[in-house]
């Protein structure tokens, strides 16, 4: 027997099967540094049109996770597919540096007795270890970007930056200094943002008190009564009763029907939609008689006794009262409530904040002072059940806001504070609230929701509250009048000299700074301001400090990219000082990502034991396998992610990269300017393949420009799998392995596959960089890196419509035929498809398609032999041949020891081999 393998075109590339990413990707992150392939990218685009995708910082604390890893790898995979689309799309990656987490990390080390200059210096050292961690992680994912010459919000430029971002909102008329209720920290001993605020389950105490009338022949007048003998009570609701010592009136709802309802306990005031529920609480029910019915507008203005001060209070009216739960009546503390606070103002109540900073009442406070508000409550329960005037108390489980560092429940309470007006202003500029409404309704959300919940969210927040009292951070630069608070006149002029030296000193040029080296003598009527900004504000001007500064960026930018938790943080800070300074928002889009979860939906968790680390997956099954992951997750929803998760894509990843070496070991002895076949003279199922892969590209790169990277990813995945490996390359092993090496037929195929390559190596770049850079030096031996390139130019194809609409039809008939040698194979009649012969009988329509193929029919339907009958439907026989085996391309054909030369191969390879090579038309 002749060994006929050496005679065969068998693929030959050292692109391997197994891709040991978690060792090799190292190198290649090596590799791209050492070649400056970012900056390459950056050269070959330059005067290109420019897309800035601008990075929202994440905070220097702690190693990333996997939620961090998510972030990073969609905002790689939206630049290189920009890049891919012909763009200039620099990415500067930055960090947030200031704040309160910092601290507490530099005093679990150092302890809190530091000189505070000392103490500031610790925490930018520590950030900067932090930032430098960081950055390994995220290089490490693939990333590509600005990693030597990233922003950070602690750059002494950025500092500078920041303080002139505030004097710009100032000149505006947006920044005023108020008493109001802010959400309050008592560990951290500082406002909080609205974005520091998380929602947790509490139980209360739920407690219903009532105020006895003051002025009892008023309400008779109102009510049109002669006279009221019995006492009289408006009844309150309340799960924080360590408010009431700053009490200052009772608010019921104008339109809400009220009524006075006679009961054991007294004359009760009730809202009548909750009348019921409330006797049946009180065990006041049994004998109780309405004896009037009255809307809520009627008796405002009626003084009420204070439960357990010698004060009276006023009835006053509010639309925020509700009846979702308690009495109808609102315990209004203008210092503890934003809705008090407001409706307060209307009635210029006082704003009495009896709470330190400390969460301590003050000593001279009756009842409770010196007591942590959380103490006081039960000392004012039991001083109001003494009074006679409670009537209920309860445990009550509700959401309550809390810290998002220490889970410690916050409070309202009203301090001197900064505040950027979302209503107020006080020059020309138009209301901040109606800028950002439609600043939002020019934005385009990615996805679509995301519109709404910013919308709701700017309609609904109250002011902005800036200033904190914390040490690190970047300081206000105002000078205010020791007598009044008023802001000096020059305060522009006064900002910039102080940006100056931060630019070249930092914040402690600021700290350090005696007033009189900028006042003079008015050093002794103004003072510093001693508060630093919200870490909100940091990031929320790095539209200033970063697209405004550095060269190769613009603002606004095109696109911020962050989770979904960002439309009350990050999106939204940098909406409003976009607003305030520009009138506009700082972007154009705006693309929200979801959380992760594990396969069972649970958050990660350490004590549940499914966190998974984007440390561990690199170094185990390698980053590419994470950027596969993301690429092929819905990034609006929950993402889910577990081991058998990242099993299931790692065999998806195999399949891609499987379907690569294919093509590269098929091209090992390609030389397209020498051996291309002009797209007229090919074969017809490559000219088909053709228009296929301009059809999957044009996909994708619709699919990339709206940052649909799973539909990318599925298309990519589905044309490997199901058209190549299933169908067309599947088909084309024949020809590529037994006709002519340098055969037209041959180099028809080659010339297909040299195309695909080119346009599958660019389209997957973005997704699997590590894998598209790898194969793509083996595809071109090192030429000009894979990420400089953009779309492959794919050759036309005549007719494409038309050869699709056949071709769709001839994998119909194909994908039936297999069906029946899959029933033939199981029963154990043939073991290759090629042991087959089939006779099919067809429709009209279909008969011409499949008649017109000929002798190559077999080739499509991967048999020895197949013929076509006309009929009224499908019929497929398909009986084992009786014909030999070729040894040489496996067909069972009557001619095979035809030449007596070669009496184990069949005619078609001895033409191959020696004579003028067989004729291919359609497969």
């Amino acid at each position: 027997m002749n060994d006929y393998k050496n005679t065969l075109n068998l693929p030959d590339t050292p692109f391997p099967m197994r891709g040991d990413l978690a060792k090799r990707e190292q190198l290649w992150v090596k590799e791209w540094q050492d070649k400056k392939i970012y900056e390459q990218i950056r050269q070959a685009f330059k005067g290109k049109p420019k897309f800035v995708l601008h990075d929202g910082p994440p905070y220097a604390n702690g190693d990333i996770h996997i939620g961090h890893a998510i972030n990073k790898i969609l905002k790689d995979m939206v630049v290189k597919s920009k890049t891919l689309a012909g763009f200039d799309a620099p990415y500067v990656p930055g960090w947030d540096c200031h704040g309160l987490p910092i601290e507490h990390q530099v005093e679990k080390t150092h302890g809190k007795s530091i000189p505070a200059s000392e103490f500031r210096g610790l925490c930018r050292e520590y950030a900067a270890t932090q930032i430098e961690r960081q950055r390994k992680d995220f290089i490490r994912l693939g990333v590509f970007g600005e990693w030597d010459n990233s922003y950070r919000t602690m750059e002494f430029k950025s500092e500078a930056d920041i303080i002139r971002s505030l004097a710009r909102i100032q000149a505006r008329g947006y920044l005023y200094q108020g008493a109001k209720p802010v959400h309050w920290c008592i560990d951290c001993r500082s406002a909080l943002a609205e974005a520091e605020v998380e929602h947790e389950d509490r139980t209360s105490p739920a407690i219903d008190v009532a105020f006895p009338v003051a002025d009892v022949k008023g309400l008779a007048k109102a009510l049109t009564f002669t006279h009221i003998y019995d006492p009289v009570f408006a009844v309150i609701w309340t799960t924080t009763p360590w408010t009431l010592p700053a009490n200052q009136a009772v608010t019921l709802h104008p339109e809400l029907d009220y009524n006075l309802v006679r009961t054991a306990r007294g004359l009760l005031i009730l809202a009548e939609g909750l009348r019921d529920a409330c006797l049946a609480r009180y065990g006041l029910a049994e004998g109780s008689q309405v004896v009037a019915t009255f809307k809520g507008a009627v008796i405002e203005g009626i003084s009420l006794q204070h439960p357990f001060h010698e004060r009276t209070v006023p009835l006053i009216l509010g639309d925020h009262v509700t009846l979702d739960a308690g009495t109808g009546l609102v315990h209004t503390a203008p210092a503890h409530g934003l809705e008090d606070y407001v409706v307060g103002l209307k009635y210029d109540l006082p704003v009495d904040n009896p709470v330190g900073g400390d969460g301590r009442f003050r000593a001279s406070e009756p009842i409770v002072g010196g007591q942590l508000v959380w103490d006081a409550n039960a000392l004012l329960i039991a001083a109001i059940g003494e009074r006679g005037h409670l009537l209920h108390n309860a445990k009550l489980q509700h959401s309550y806001p809390h810290c998002w560092r220490h889970k410690t429940p916050i409070v309202f309470r009203a301090t001197r504070q900064w505040f950027i007006g979302m209503d107020t202003v006080s020059g020309s500029a138009p209301a901040l609230r109606g800028v950002a409404n439609k600043a939002v309704q020019e934005t385009e959300f990615f996805p679509a929701w995301g519109r709404a919940r910013l919308e709701a969210m700017i309609k609904n927040r109250p002011d902005w509250c800036v200033s904190r009292q914390r040490g690190w951070g970047v300081p206000m630069a105002l000078f205010v009048r020791k007598e009044d608070g008023q802001i000096h006149p020059r305060t522009q002029e006064l900002m910039e000299a102080v940006a100056k030296r931060v630019e070249q000193e930092g914040i402690e040029a600021w700290f350090k700074l005696d007033a009189r080296e900028l006042l003079g003598a008015e050093a002794e009527v103004y003072e510093k301001v001693p508060d630093t900004l919200d870490v909100w504000f940091d990031s929320g001007t790095t539209h200033v400090s970063v697209l405004e500064r550095r060269e190769g960026l613009a603002k606004p930018a095109d696109l911020y990219l962050e989770g979904s938790d960002q439309h009350r943080g990050w999106f939204q800070s940098s909406l409003l000082t976009g607003c305030a300074i520009d009138g506009r928002a700082p972007y154009g889009q705006l693309l929200t990502h979801g959380f992760v979860v594990d396969g069972q939906g649970r958050k990660m968790s350490k004590s549940i034991g499914n966190v998974i680390a984007p440390q561990q997956v690199s170094d185990s099954l390698g980053a590419e396998v994470l950027r596969l992951w993301v690429a092929s997750s819905d990034y609006s929803g929950e993402m889910s992610i577990s081991q058998e998760i990242l099993k299931r894509v790692v065999e998806f990843y195999r399949r891609i990269r499987n379907t690569l070496r294919f093509l590269l070991a098929n091209l090992s002895d390609f030389d397209f300017k020498a051996h291309a076949v002009d797209v007229k003279d090919m074969i017809e199922i490559d000219r088909y393949a053709l228009v296929m892969s301009a059809e999957l590209q044009g996909g994708v790169a619709k699919d990339y420009e709206r940052y649909e990277f799973h539909y990318a990813s599925q298309k990519l995945h589905s044309f490997c799998s199901e058209f190549l490996g299933s169908f067309y390359l599947d088909i084309l092993k024949d020809r590529l392995y037994t006709c002519g090496a340098t055969s037209s037929a041959r180099r028809s195929a080659q010339t297909v596959l040299y195309h695909m390559t080119q346009s599958l190596l660019r389209m997957f770049a973005p997704m699997l960089s590590f894998t598209a850079h790898e194969a793509w030096g083996y595809f071109t031996g090192g030429a000009q890196s894979v990420f400089v390139q953009t779309y492959h130019a794919l050759p036309e194809v005549a007719g494409g419509e038309k050869l699709k609409e056949r071709w769709a039809r001839l994998r119909e008939a194909r994908a039936e035929v297999q069906k029946e040698l899959e029933r033939l194979r199981i029963k154990g009649d043939i073991g290759s498809s090629l042991a087959a012969e089939v006779v099919l009988g067809v429709g009209p329509e279909t008969y011409d398609v499949l008649k017109s193929c000929g002798d190559d029919l077999r080739l499509v339907l991967l048999t020895s032999a197949a013929r076509v009958e006309q009929g009224t439907g499908l019929r497929i026989e398909a009986t084992p041949s009786t014909h030999p085996k070729c040894v040489r391309c496996w067909h069972y054909r009557a001619d095979v020891g035809a030449h007596a030369a070669h009496p184990e191969i069949c005619a078609r390879c001895v033409s191959n081999l020696h004579g003028s090579g067989e004729a291919r038309t359609y497969a």
